[in-house]
């Protein structure tokens, strides 16, 4: 049955809502969720849409826009975009709220639903709890046959988003780039962003196909090998990858080795300190991320401060603390002199205009030191993960010594006197407890592996 007639069922994970097309996502739930919104904004006001390059994009746009119309809520429409666009539409065209349709890095099956706030920052979780409970209540508003909503097609901020960008990128000319869009959302922008920045470009997987076809959306190293070697072969300086709505990007180095996520964070967020310094500033990260990046910004003289895993949960920290940027070790970056939604977009732009003023990529990751590092998974329900989580502070705390600082705020973050630290937590949308980790020496890390491990198991036994 599909979870859309599940009333116990949650409809939102960590990134709105996602799941298979047929199964988990139909165009009634599409409907659903258009006439929710509509009855939470109040029957007034004008909708954001967009979609990636999906092939079940417009049969939920269709349905969403039918529920809004019904609603007496005006909708832009903006076509396929990437999500930054959606995000940036939204606070410029001074709408209520904004929906894109897509589920990033998921495979060609699956599709989904994220709603955006006024200020191009996602739809927090009592928003989306508030949505999801209007849906399952259908306790929905209407309007008569003389009182629905208009469809504008908005034709314009494709190129108004574009100046906006080239307004605060300073890329020293020369750059050779080769950009991997997976066939997604940024084949049409991304390649054309990069060469009006002045790079010299070449585009992989930048063809139009919600098949994917040339490679998984999944920005990771094993699909992008293709990348890693044509960046070496052309003698470019910079590769450049998306997932399938351009909210992400990783970097490859000029010898065609991928960039690690907190390395590549760590540089970029070093950077935006040191553009924007003030005193005691502030970046904002999720609780996985790794030491380098406290290293990174104590030699700016500024502060990461840790928050839950998600880029809503960044976004908010951001707002609340007055950062200066934030970011999650997933190439999912906010820049909030630009716009508070994710754009890995303008990510790879800061990264080629960071690798044109300060050396090469390779220099720069390897100049941040090295420390082993550990991520696994443990297969646990949905309904075991509580019970799993239940005691978990104390039974790490009284298995470990030199603890000296504990994060609760998203799983248990232990930090240890020598700077290692380990997390554990449930996943927010697989049947996951997850295991991250890092040590000054490979011997800790397998025996703070072991040692976690043990416990989550002992737990679901």
């Amino acid at each position: 049955m599909p979870f859309n007639t599940e009333k116990n069922k949650k409809l939102f994970g960590t990134s709105g809502i996602r799941g298979k097309i047929g199964e988990d996502v139909t165009a009634s739930l599409a409907l659903n969720v258009g006439k929710a919104l509509a009855t939470y904004l109040g029957k007034k006001g004008s909708v954001v849409i967009g979609y990636d390059t999906r092939t079940t994009n417009e049969m939920l746009e269709n349905a969403i826009t039918a529920g809004l119309l019904e609603s007496g809520l005006n909708v832009f429409k903006i076509g396929m975009v990437p999500t930054p666009i959606v995000g940036f539409a939204v606070k410029s065209l001074n709408a209520d709220a904004g929906i894109m349709i897509t589920a990033s890095h998921n495979p060609s099956e699956y599709n989904g639903i994220k709603l955006w706030n006024k200020n191009g920052m996602a739809y927090t979780p009592s928003q989306e709890k508030q949505i999801e409970n209007i849906v399952y209540s259908k306790n929905f508003i209407e309007s008569p046959w003389n009182d629905i909503g208009n469809i504008i097609y908005e034709e314009e901020i494709k190129q108004e988003y574009i100046n906006s960008i080239l307004n605060i990128i300073d890329i020293k000319s020369g750059l050779k780039i080769v950009i991997d869009c997976a066939s997604g959302a940024g084949s049409e922008i991304s390649p054309l962003l990069f060469r009006m920045a002045g790079c010299e470009v070449i585009t992989l997987n930048s063809q139009i196909d919600g098949f994917f076809p040339g490679r998984n959306p999944e920005p990771n190293e094993s699909n992008l090998q293709d990348l890693m070697k044509v960046v070496k072969a052309t003698g470019s300086d910079l590769g450049i990858a998306h997932d399938g709505d351009a909210d992400r990007m990783i970097a490859i180095d000029e010898n065609g080795r991928i960039g690690d996520f907190d390395k590549l964070l760590a540089i970029i967020s070093k950077y935006m300190a040191e553009k924007y310094y003030k005193p005691n500033l502030k970046v904002i990260t999720t609780v996985d991320a790794g030491i380098c990046l406290d290293e990174s910004l104590e030699k700016v003289d500024g502060k990461i401060i840790r928050t839950k895993v998600g880029d809503v949960n960044v976004a908010e920290s951001i707002i609340e603390e007055k950062a200066i940027f934030g970011g999650e070790p997933s190439g999912t970056w906010i820049h909030p002199d630009f716009c508070m939604c994710p754009d890995g977009i303008l990510s790879g732009l800061r990264m080629a205009e960071i690798v044109s003023k300060k050396g090469p990529l390779s220099k720069l990751l390897d100049d941040i030191p090295n420390y082993p590092s550990i991520r696994e998974k443990i297969d646990c329900s949905k309904e075991d993960k509580i019970k799993v989580m239940e005691n978990m502070e104390n039974l790490l705390i009284n298995s470990f010594d030199n603890v000296v600082d504990v994060n609760k705020i998203d799983g248990v973050r232990l930090t240890f006197s020598d700077g290692s630290w380990i997390l554990v937590r449930p996943s927010g949308t697989e049947d996951y407890i997850r295991i991250t980790l890092e040590a000054k020496n490979d011997q800790d890390a397998r025996l703070m592996r072991d040692i976690s491990a043990n416990i989550i198991k002992k737990n679901l036994n």
